[in-house]
């Protein structure tokens, strides 16, 4: 199951769970939009994987199975 981390690694910004401007690559390592169009390009930069739009839990199934609180950030990336 995904984690649906809490916040873009490059800027901080925070993404809700339902968030439609978040971006995952397949380790699930988890960005913004403005990052991964303007800084990234697309491309991960911890894997060099591809960068898509994060699916959305539904909210009825976010209560048994809540999005993760862990908080990665690596101000580098910019």
């Amino acid at each position: 199951m995904l984690e649906l981390r809490p916040g873009c690694e490059c800027c901080d910004k925070n993404l809700s769970p339902a968030s439609s401007e978040a971006f995952i690559c397949s380790f699930e390592c988890t960005f913004c939009s403005d990052c991964t169009e303007q800084v990234l390009k697309g491309t991960c930069p911890n894997c060099g994987g591809e960068l898509v739009k994060r699916p959305r839990r539904p909210a009825e199934k976010l209560e048994k199975n809540p999005a993760s609180t862990k908080r990665v950030f690596n101000p580098a990336c910019r």
